[in-house]
């Protein structure tokens, strides 16, 4: 049975820094980690999608993620991302996270090969019994093509090591609809900053956020209002935030969160290719969100 500390709240998919030369910066990863848990962050979900995982070698992957548990140091959990479109990639990465004490694992839709729904069913099942490490099924079609339906993901909350997901469809319905078909513990957490409260009303407990990496209390602030019932103040604070969430996705993610942090002196905006800086008009666009969110004078 998988050991299953909560995420819920606000929760932060972070940017992996990189020194200017593209090396891995762990000097300014620990310094983030630091300020994002500071700052009210609920959780911490290293070498994901906004951690450039794509362009990490295996052995930086494998640093970042157990720099993250080291420095985190059981202050908030840690969900490592252990995907790969190859079933023994990710078994690999999930049994690493497992030995350096990340407390979940977060394991994405394989991508490129746009496997069938038996074929997603079989691969979060082989990755689940491979530790006894709690899984969360992220389910992203636009980046990996395929989707998890609701009916697959039902099937995957029957096996005790898969507690959750990150949905980061931006489809409202698919709590609702997951929900009629699965009436047990499960914990549903949004990938889409922009819907983030809508996701919660719909019956959801957290989102794993790029925003968060810049805006963390306001974020952190957001949720809890949610939890202890306030809602007028989690509506309002997510309308303060929603010209920063448009921002953010001006361009592929994680170019625009990069280049925020490095204005707010996070870390450089250092990009692996085929990422690259965002455009002058992106920069301006994002330079006036920061400011219009009241992060930069």
């Amino acid at each position: 049975m998988a050991r299953n500390k909560e995420f819920r709240g606000s929760l932060t998919a972070l940017v992996t820094p990189f020194r200017e030369d593209g090396t891995v910066d762990l000097a300014a990863l620990g310094r983030f980690i630091d300020w994002q848990i500071d700052q009210g962050t609920a959780g911490l979900i290293p070498a994901g999608t906004t951690g450039e995982s794509p362009t990490l070698t295996h052995d930086e992957h494998a640093l970042v993620v157990a720099h993250t548990v080291k420095v985190s140091g059981g202050r908030v959990p840690v969900m490592a991302g252990a995907g790969s479109n190859s079933t023994h990639e990710a078994i690999g990465m999930a049994r690493h996270a497992k030995a350096v004490g990340a407390d979940a694992l977060l394991v994405v839709a394989p991508y490129y090969n746009k496997p069938t729904q038996e074929g997603l069913y079989q691969h979060f099942m082989m990755v689940a019994d491979a530790t006894d490490l709690p899984l969360y099924v992220y389910n992203v079609p636009g980046r990996s093509v395929v989707e998890v339906l609701p009916e697959t993901l039902a099937r995957l909350a029957g096996h005790p090591n898969i507690v959750g997901t990150k949905d980061a469809t931006a489809n409202l319905v698919r709590p609702l609809q997951f929900r009629q078909l699965h009436d047990g513990p499960f914990t549903l957490l949004t990938g889409d900053d922009g819907t983030a409260v809508s996701f919660l009303a719909a019956g959801g407990t957290g989102c794993i956020s790029v925003t968060a990496n810049v805006a963390p209390r306001l974020c952190a602030d957001m949720h809890e209002a949610w939890q202890r019932g306030d809602v007028a103040t989690a509506m309002d604070i997510q309308q303060r935030l929603t010209p920063l969430h448009d921002a953010l996705f001006c361009e592929s993610n994680p170019g625009p969160v990069k280049y925020a942090a490095s204005r707010l002196g996070l870390c450089n905006a250092t990009l692996r290719l085929p990422l690259c800086e965002p455009s002058p008009a992106s920069c301006a666009l994002i330079d006036e969100a920061l400011k219009k969110t009241g992060l930069t004078g």
